[in-house]
C-alpha cells in the first residue's frame, strides 16, 4: 500500500468514519505522522511542541524505546490472553499498583479505557454496599459510555442520550475562581464541600453507595480544589459508611508533581480508577480497590475480554518503570513550578488572563474580556489556539467556560521546549489583541 497524502487521510476519514469528535482547524487539520518525546509531527514534516499530550496520556512522550522494546518482546510471545486464564505480566502489574498506589489500595481489575474502568469502580462500589445510589460533582468528566456519561456534569454531554440510570445525583463542584454558590474562598468555610452532607441528608444516605470525584477537574479546565476539600468530603463520608472513589484517569502517574493527584490532599479512596498515562500510550486502565472493598466482585460479577491482555500488562509496567526510573514525578513538580511561574508572569501583560493555576504540569489558565466581570472570552480561546498552532505549538479543547486553556504537555518536555512554548503564548496573547 502506497502512503496516502494528508488531503487522502482526511477525505477517507470523514467519508468512512462516524462524526464522533469535533476535529481542529477544519481548515487546515493536523495529520499525525509520528511523536518523539514532547514533539509530533505531521505528514507535511512540520513538528509542534506538544502541551495536550492526547488528553494526557503520552506523559513518557512519544515513541519511548523502553515501552516499544516491551511491546516488542511480549509480542513474539503471546499477546491475546483473556482474562480466564492467569499470565504474568498481569499479576506483576497488579502487585505493582498496589505497592505504588496510596493508602489500602491492593487489588486491582485491568480493562480498556478510563471509561471502563469507572464502569468497573461504579459497580464494585454497589455490590461491596448493596446500594444504587452514587454521588458526583457539577463539570465532572468521567467518560461517556452509559454511566461515565451519567456521572459526568457537563449538559452537552447528555443532551439527546437518555434516559440515563437511576441513583446518580450532582452537587456544586469546587471552582474558587467561578464559585458555583456565589462565595469566595477561605471565607467560604467550604461550603460546597459541606454540601456534601446537606445532599446527603435530602437523598437518604442509606442509598448511597459512594462518592466519585476527580481529585482535580481535568476536562472542566484543569480546577484545583482547596487544600482541605477533600478532607472536609471525606469526613463527611466517614460518618454515613459511603465509599469515595477518586477518578485518576487524567491526573495519575506523575503529572501533579505526586504519583497520583489525590496524595496532595491527604485522604485516601476507597477505590481509584486510572488509564491514560499507565499505558504509556497503549490503551490499558483499571480500577484498584482496598482488601475488604475489592473482594466484593463474585466470579463473573464483572468481565473484560481484552482487560488483562499480556501485551497491554507490558506496556503498563514498561511505562511505570519509565516514570520512576527517569524521576518523572520530581520532574513534573519543578518543572510545573516554572510553568506556573512564567505564565503568572505574563498577567502583568495580558489583561486577558484571568487566572492561572495548577499542580505540576496539570494547569489552567483562564482568558477573560474583563478581568473585573470574569466574562469568558471564548471567540479570542479559538483565535489563541489557531495563533499558537501558526507558532508550532499545540494545546487541547479548552476547559468549561470554553476559555480555560488546559496546559499538560508530556512530562519528558524539556525545559528548552517550555520556554519556546511560553514564548509562543506570549507572542500568541499579543496578536490576539490585534
Amino acid at each position: 500500500m502506497g502512503r496516502l497524502s494528508k488531503r487522502e487521510i482526511v477525505e477517507l476519514s470523514n467519508n468512512y468514519m462516524m462524526t464522533n469528535v469535533a476535529r481542529w482547524w477544519e481548515d487546515d487539520p493536523i495529520v499525525v505522522e509520528s511523536g518523539k518525546g514532547a514533539i509530533i509531527k505531521d505528514v507535511d514534516g512540520r513538528e509542534y511542541i506538544d502541551l495536550h499530550a492526547m488528553h494526557a496520556v503520552a506523559s513518557q512522550g512519544y515513541s519511548h524505546p523502553k515501552i516499544i522494546n516491551a511491546v516488542k518482546e511480549q509480542l513474539e510471545k503471546i499477546f491475546v490472553v483473556a482474562t480466564d486464564f492467569y499470565n504474568e505480566p498481569q499479576a506483576l502489574l497488579a502487585k505493582k499498583l498496589a505497592e505504588i498506589t496510596p493508602g489500602k489500595l491492593k487489588r486491582s481489575f485491568f480493562v480498556n479505557s478510563g471509561a471502563e474502568a469507572v464502569e468497573t469502580a461504579i459497580l464494585l462500589a454497589k455490590r461491596a454496599k448493596s446500594r444504587p445510589g452514587i454521588m458526583a460533582l457539577w463539570m465532572a468528566f468521567h467518560g461517556r459510555t452509559h454511566m461515565p456519561r451519567t456521572l459526568t456534569g457537563f449538559s452537552k454531554y447528555k443532551k439527546g442520550m437518555g434516559a440515563f440510570p437511576y441513583g446518580v445525583f450532582h452537587i456544586p463542584n469546587y471552582y474558587c475562581y467561578r464559585c458555583p454558590l456565589g462565595l469566595e474562598y477561605p471565607s467560604c468555610n467550604l461550603q460546597c464541600a459541606r454540601m456534601v452532607d446537606d445532599a446527603l441528608k435530602y437523598a437518604a444516605p442509606e442509598d448511597v453507595a459512594a462518592f466519585i470525584a476527580e481529585p482535580i477537574q481535568g476536562t472542566a479546565g484543569n480546577i484545583v480544589p482547596p487544600a482541605d476539600y477533600f478532607k472536609v468530603v471525606k469526613n463527611i463520608l466517614n460518618q454515613y459508611d459511603i465509599l469515595f472513589i477518586a477518578d485518576e484517569v487524567i491526573t495519575g502517574f506523575g503529572r501533579t508533581g505526586k504519583m497520583f493527584a489525590i496524595e496532595h490532599f491527604g485522604v485516601e479512596p476507597d477505590i481509584m480508577t486510572m488509564a491514560k498515562a499507565l499505558g504509556g500510550g497503549f490503551p490499558v486502565a483499571a480500577a484498584i480497590a482496598t482488601e475488604e472493598v475489592g473482594t466484593s466482585f463474585k466470579p463473573l460479577d464483572h468481565y473484560s475480554t481484552y482487560g488483562g491482555n499480556p501485551l497491554a500488562m507490558a506496556a503498563a509496567l514498561a511505562a511505570i518503570s519509565v516514570i520512576e526510573e527517569e524521576k518523572l514525578v520530581e520532574k513534573a513538580a519543578r518543572d510545573g513550578e516554572y510553568m506556573l511561574k512564567r505564565l503568572r508572569e505574563l498577567m502583568d501583560k495580558h489583561e486577558i488572563i484571568g487566572e492561572v493555576d495548577g499542580k505540576g504540569l496539570l494547569i489552567g489558565m483562564e482568558l477573560v474580556k474583563d478581568r473585573k466581570t470574569k466574562e469568558p472570552a471564548v471567540e479570542e480561546t479559538v483565535k489563541f489556539r489557531s495563533e499558537l498552532r501558526k507558532r508550532g505549538v499545540i494545546i487541547g479543547p479548552p476547559g468549561w467556560t470554553g476559555s480555560r486553556v488546559r496546559i499538560n504537555p508530556p512530562l519528558v518536555i524539556t525545559r528548552e521546549q517550555i520556554d519556546a512554548a511560553i514564548n509562543a503564548i506570549d507572542e500568541s496573547l499579543e496578536a490576539i489583541k490585534r
